[in-house]
């Protein structure tokens, strides 16, 4: 099993000045420990969580962007986009110079996204659910069409809410076919079905090993449904728990969750040092986690 770690928290000692250096740091020591991810959020306003809006938040793919410059191995995404925040055809652009700036590390984190008061906060339509899921299906469509290197694809889209003239991405992303996509969300109805017809890899709750393994299964017919190899598609999962705080516990944990089928589980540094959190995880945690 492997780890990725969520940079979610940037509410540190030191203020502003200190958010960079930290960050990098960080985002060093997972690629050089062995992390598989390094991921942040697309959030515009902190989550109510973590302390909400006046706690700060940088923005994610300025922030993918640095963290490219300062790390070598570690694939780079955002857990996961909001589909409604950037306009499909721009975010494909914008995924595809993040791999290429990268070296081919680039992944597509996209979700239906939810956080309304952002939205309303800062005046960026709110759509229901149903068109954000909408949405979200002709947004993957549109990004596996501008990443395609066959020259018939390179035409026009035109969808119920999205149309573009030239579907043009030039250049395109080093990964071929192209960059993984990962599909954030546990919904069994329409998540994990746009994971069986359209992911590189699904990214569930860790609520529990029973819970997971019955969301996998789910996706497994859905898998069955569209003519999908279950086994092409890589499952990956937030985890609740502190490796550090208790790592025979969390070890523990996690040999349930990969005998459900889990084979990343993505962490968030716990804390006010996240550079220290992710060493020891690195160092004491994840050459154990390796076994399993």
């Amino acid at each position: 099993m492997d780890i990725g770690v969520h940079y979610a928290n940037f509410s540190h000692p030191g203020g502003a000045e200190a958010l960079a250096p930290r960050l990098a740091e960080t985002a060093r020591v997972a690629d050089q420990g062995g992390a598989a991810w390094f991921t942040v959020m697309d959030h515009w306003f902190q989550m109510e969580n973590l302390g909400g809006p006046p706690e700060p938040m940088l923005e994610g793919y300025t922030t993918l962007g640095y963290l490219a410059a300062v790390t070598e191995r570690v694939r780079l995404s955002l857990l996961v986009t909001g589909v409604s925040y950037r306009h499909p055809g721009l975010l494909a652009k914008t995924v595809a110079t993040l791999d290429v700036l990268s070296g081919g590390r680039a992944m597509l984190g996209i979700g239906a996204a939810w956080y309304e008061r952002e939205h309303r906060g800062l005046g960026v339509p709110f759509p229901p659910l149903k068109e954000r899921f909408e949405r979200l299906e002709e947004a993957l469509q549109i990004c596996r069409q501008l990443w395609s290197t066959t020259p018939e694809d390179q035409g026009t889209f035109a969808g119920r809410h999205y149309e573009l003239a030239e579907t043009v991405c030039v250049p395109a992303p080093l990964q071929q076919p192209r960059p993984p996509i990962v599909i954030g969300g546990s919904g069994e109805r329409k998540t994990l079905r746009l994971v069986a017809t359209y992911a590189d890899a699904c990214n569930v709750f860790g609520e529990s090993p029973e819970i997971v393994a019955h969301k996998l299964e789910v996706l497994r017919r859905h898998c069955d449904d569209v003519g999908r190899d279950h086994d092409s598609i890589r499952k990956t999962m937030i985890g609740m728990g502190d490796p550090v705080a208790d790592p025979d516990g969390f070890l523990k944990e996690m040999e349930e969750y990969a005998a459900a089928g889990i084979s990343l589980v993505t962490l968030v540094p716990r804390g006010d040092d996240p550079v220290a959190w992710t060493t020891r995880v690195c160092e004491d945690v994840l050459p154990r986690m390796k076994g399993l």
